[in-house]
């Protein structure tokens, strides 16, 4: 397994773990526990689909990065 591919899965567990907390009522979507476990998931995403050519959903993940910053 490459590291694009572990970055891949980092990232998507990290993104999974925010959206269940959210939905299980762990926490509020305006914390900055649930942005931050996004932000870092995306980071990671961003690496994964950089590394495999997927340029959109590149272009998605940063875009997620500034969402979860602003």
């Amino acid at each position: 397994m490459s590291n694009g591919d572990i970055a891949g899965w980092i990232g998507a567990i990290l993104v999974l773990i925010a959206y269940y907390m959210v939905s299980s009522g762990r926490a509020k979507p305006d914390s900055s526990g649930f942005q931050l476990i996004n932000i870092i998931g995306a980071i990671f995403l961003i690496y994964y689909t950089y590394s495999c050519k997927a340029y959109a959903s590149m272009a998605v993940n940063i875009i997620w990065v500034f969402i979860g910053l602003n």
